[in-house]
């Protein structure tokens, strides 16, 4: 999977914590709001308990309790209205509400204790009750009465639904302002992040040396100082190398010829073996330098067009190409542009074109193909070409497959390190004339990484 990137991971916690917070900040409080109206409720039954208590008295000629007065409220005379009392002894003696018509409250068996006790109870009709319930004795009565006050709870649970959905949409609004809110903040706090990448990004693409410090925090501040150290000293590092790599070139390079000049004292077999050594110095020495020419090259140099660049390579090999009866053609894409040292781009396109020509029988194409973030470079010849196994061993320095032909054999070995040092790739294969195929893919910028040129 891919990764996610930093703006992306902070609003996915975000959301996660609202996803958590959210849910258990709405349970919490319609709980609370639950049992704030019940507790409410229970305290508005106590009171109609309490003026239910106040008007019993016991008739001693019926032998039951009877009330002296109405309690007010016209619910308690409807039948199965929800509203309900009732009020009973232990002889089985019970006196209710007009509202319960010829049902009975189901009382609680222990009542030992006098305490007021609330709970939830069914109903007539399957109506869920709330109900208050309490013993009471009246002067010159040991056996205690039992009073209950009873109401349908679809009142509280009417007010408590409503409650939830309002609580539910405001904390949905809530959840969609906050993720906004922290999209925002995100989206404001990486964007000093984005500025440096983009800077960094034209530092790759060698459209400015180092990165600019203004318009960043603190800290990142101090990170581009840093990175501005790195790439000045690699800059250094780089041109000491590249000057010290020439140095030992030119110092080589006169010892050589004179061992060369030397050699040619000796005859038969002696010649041919320092020959053959001061042949492998000179090619250590050519391979090491190309390598050191173009290290670090594709950070630190700009974009160059591909037709420009090698222009002078194809002026002069194709020159040689009328002479030895070859037909090269060019098929160059004309924005095809790469972030290669012209140097290095020529050395690369020489050593490919040059070995082409070696081959070809009548006829070399060059084209090139701008394409997923870099330009594919293919050098094709009609001569015999090359197995897998030959290509792989031509790519391998000083390896040469035909002795019988000059050159040192470094040539398409010195293409391949270039390759890798500029984060390119080199392919060879059957070409569509008959012959090789020398592909090679170039990144844009080095950022893009290599790719496959097939």
């Amino acid at each position: 999977m891919k990764p996610l990137s930093v703006g992306r991971r902070l609003l996915g916690g975000s959301l996660v914590i609202a996803l958590i917070v959210m849910p258990l900040t709405g349970l919490g409080l319609a709980w609370s709001f639950r049992d704030a109206v019940t507790t409410a409720f229970d305290q508005r039954l106590l009171s109609l308990s309490k003026v239910l208590i106040a008007a019993i008295q016991f008739d001693r000629e019926k032998g039951r309790p009877g009330l002296t007065r109405s309690l007010g409220d016209p619910r308690f005379d409807q039948a199965y209205s929800g509203w309900y009392w009732q009020i009973s002894d232990r002889n089985g003696n019970v006196l209710t509400s007009r509202s319960l018509w010829d049902q009975r409250l189901p009382p609680l068996e222990d009542m030992s204790n006098g305490i007021v006790q609330s709970r939830d109870i069914k109903g007539p009709r399957h109506q869920v009750l709330r109900a208050i319930e309490r013993d009471i004795r009246l002067p010159g009565r040991n056996q205690p009465l039992h009073v209950m006050v009873a109401a349908s709870r679809s009142e509280v649970d009417a007010e408590v639904a409503r409650f939830e959905w309002l609580l539910a949409g405001a904390l949905a609004a809530l959840a969609s302002l906050l993720a906004c809110g922290s999209a925002a903040q995100i989206s404001w706090g990486l964007a000093p992040l984005r500025r440096l990448r983009s800077r960094l990004k034209r530092v790759a693409d060698g459209e400015a040396e180092r990165l600019e410090e203004t318009r960043l925090p603190p800290e990142l501040t101090e990170l581009t100082r840093a990175i501005n150290a790195v790439l000045e000293r690699d800059q250094r590092l780089i041109e000491r190398g590249r000057a010290a790599a020439g140095n030992l070139a030119h110092a080589l390079k006169t010892p050589v010829s004179v061992l060369k000049a030397q050699s040619e004292r000796f005859d038969g077999d002696d010649r041919a073996r320092i020959d053959a050594e001061l042949r492998r110095i000179d090619e250590a020495v050519r391979h090491h330098l190309a390598r050191a020419s173009a290290a670090g090259g594709a950070h630190l140099s700009g974009r160059i067009s591909l037709r420009d660049a090698a222009g002078p390579v194809f002026e002069g090999l194709g020159r040689l190409a009328g002479r030895r009866g070859i037909t090269l053609s060019l098929a160059l894409e004309d924005d095809a542009s790469v972030r290669v040292d012209p140097q290095d781009l020529q050395e690369m396109v020489g050593n490919l074109l040059e070995n082409a020509l070696q081959w070809a029988q009548k006829e070399v194409r060059v084209s090139s193909e701008t394409r997923d973030g870099g330009v594919l470079l293919i050098i094709e010849d009609d001569g015999p070409g090359m197995t897998d196994e030959e290509g792989a061993a031509a790519l391998g320095r000083g390896a040469r497959l035909d002795e019988g032909r000059s050159g040192s054999g470094l040539g398409l070995a010195i293409v391949d390190d270039l390759m890798a040092l500029y984060g390119g790739e080199l392919c060879l294969m059957r070409s569509s004339l008959g012959g090789l195929a020398a592909r090679v893919w170039l990144p844009s910028s080095p950022l893009v990484g290599a790719h496959p040129t097939a």
